[in-house]
């Protein structure tokens, strides 16, 4: 039975040139790994999957993502990933800027849920909690307010189920960059690929988010739905 969290804070080139740094990665391990504690899970953190050996993907009951840039998974990591997810073994927690990653990959939008599409916005936002009795937000009250970079995103899987967004009204849709797609600007959603889950959150750019416990449990909720908490 797999009983480890693989936590991915690889920072990789785009195809087109370098990616930013996000400066909260260490913090992110740090949190993780007590995460990882509370769900009786052993914490693995790589920063870079080129040495990310098979057995480590294979004992993952969960992969958490908290890339950048194009990932070099190679095919056979690939294919476990993908697998792994797909049979029900392996669960995914895709954090902050997961879905601006692996471009290059087509079948990575199944693995995170949706493309990462620009950040017109960094700014306070209320933000819409959808699903109060998930346990990501339960909690939290309906709005949450927050301050981070509001991502927008295409190729949003249709059948995620949208936890968190913002409403139109809150941001300026003139702003530089700004699209907004059908569904609008969600920040948070699930879904299942084949037997597995996926919990994906878009929060977390900056320190603070790491210090703040209600951040915190956010992650640690999406996890308990990832290893089988709830519908």
């Amino acid at each position: 039975m797999p009983t480890s969290l693989v936590h991915v804070t690889q920072v990789a080139p785009y195809l087109d040139g370098p990616a930013g740094v996000h400066g909260v990665l260490r913090q992110s391990n740090v949190a993780l790994a007590e995460i990882a504690e509370l769900a009786g899970l052993r914490f693995v953190p790589v920063d870079d999957v080129r040495q990310l050996r098979a057995e480590d993907l294979e004992d993952a009951a969960v992969v958490a993502l908290f890339t950048i840039g194009e990932t070099p998974w190679d095919e056979a990591q690939r294919a476990a990933l993908l697998d792994g997810l797909r049979s029900g073994r392996t669960g995914v927690l895709a954090i902050h800027a997961a879905t601006d990653s692996c471009h290059g990959w087509d079948d990575y939008g199944a693995i995170v849920g949706g493309r990462f599409n620009g950040h017109p916005w960094t700014q306070e936002v209320d933000l819409e909690i959808c699903e109060l009795a998930h346990p990501a937000y339960r909690h939290l009250t309906s709005p949450w307010h927050w301050h981070d970079e509001i991502y927008q995103f295409r190729d949003l899987r249709p059948d995620a189920r949208i936890l968190l967004r913002v409403n139109d009204a809150e941001l300026d849709l003139g702003a530089k960059g700004a699209d907004r797609p059908p569904y609008g600007f969600p920040l948070s959603w699930c879904f299942t690929e084949g037997r597995g889950r996926v919990f994906s959150t878009s929060l977390g750019h900056f320190p603070y988010a790491w210090e703040h416990p209600p951040y915190l449990r956010h992650l640690a909720g999406g996890l308990s739905w990832v290893l089988g908490e709830g519908d």
